[in-house]
């Protein structure tokens, strides 16, 4: 099951930390991984720690390079500056800046020279880790680092992995808001898609591009709205609008800062309150759970 939103902070981790309290024996995954935060709530135990390369990187080597300037007229991103150090054949040679670089390979093919590397790049890294309620693979990729897509596929392989390692036949994947490349990574394969959205204009517009998304892949999908008694008019419209579209609203959560609270005592929901709020929660959860 795979818990997504069309915009940010619409709640969708903390019903997903409160979903892992409830399920106690499924494996969590954090897909989320441009802006990871579900192991805020849970304090996982890192048992294993992986790099991660999603691409290359090219550099010059100072020694070969003949300031010759081809890679400088080849490059489509501004990458290659001639600010490299001096070497035997010239005063200044060219260099190439790691963050502007694309990894496309192009200044290696035409490099007459044979003077620049092309290696993998380290983009992140991602773990397995222990929490109270389960195993859970999560990820962080770097500063200004791309292929996120590539890393959400990998989290979701080792979920899978550590699964059927043992006989857990739930996953309860946390997705990334919106409709990109991780999103999509996320949601492909999935049994179930659940949409958290929000009673806002914002929530309302990108909960359509979402559902349409979802619907593209063929994937069950279901809406829940979380602080839904914030705009009771705007809630009412997306009941209406995802009927309308087949896909059924399976339950409303109503605001309250206990939601605020929670994260800051590094706990779910659920795990922090007994009160109307958790019941929403709980209700949602046996509904979506009823739909599987």
């Amino acid at each position: 099951m795979v818990v997504i939103s069309g915009k940010g902070g619409t709640g969708k981790t903390s019903i997903v930390a409160s979903f892992a309290a409830l399920a106690q024996n499924a494996v969590l995954a954090d897909c989320d991984v441009d802006a990871a935060d579900l192991h805020l709530v849970l304090q996982p135990s890192i048992r294993q720690t992986s790099d991660f390369s999603g691409g290359k990187k090219a550099s010059i080597m100072t020694e070969k390079c003949v300031g010759c300037g081809k890679c400088e007229d080849v490059c489509n991103f501004g990458a290659v500056i001639f600010k490299g150090p001096a070497n035997d054949v010239c005063e200044k040679t060219y260099a190439i800046d790691p963050i502007s670089c694309e990894g496309c390979g192009v200044c290696v093919h035409f490099c007459t020279n044979d003077a620049i590397e092309f290696k993998d790049a380290v983009n992140g890294q991602w773990f397995i880790s222990d929490t109270r309620f389960g195993p859970m693979v999560h990820a962080r990729l770097g500063i200004a680092e791309e292929n996120s897509g590539k890393l959400v596929s990998l989290i979701r392989k080792e979920a899978k992995r550590i699964a059927e390692e043992r006989k857990k036949d739930l996953i309860i994947v946390d997705g990334s808001p919106g409709i990109g490349c991780p999103v999509i990574a996320s949601i492909t394969g999935a049994d179930l898609v659940l949409i958290i959205t929000e009673p806002t204009l914002s929530g309302k517009h990108d909960l359509d591009r979402i559902v349409d998304l979802a619907a593209g892949f063929g994937i069950p999908t279901l809406v829940a709205i979380n602080k839904f008694d914030l705009n009771a008019d705007i809630a009412g419209e997306i009941e209406v609008d995802v009927r309308e579209r087949n896909v059924k609203a399976v339950g409303k959560i109503r605001y309250d800062n206990v939601f605020t609270k929670a994260q800051i005592m590094k706990c779910s929901v659920v795990e922090y309150t007994g009160g109307a709020v958790t019941e929403d929660i709980k209700a949602l959860w046996r509904n979506v759970t009823y739909a599987f």
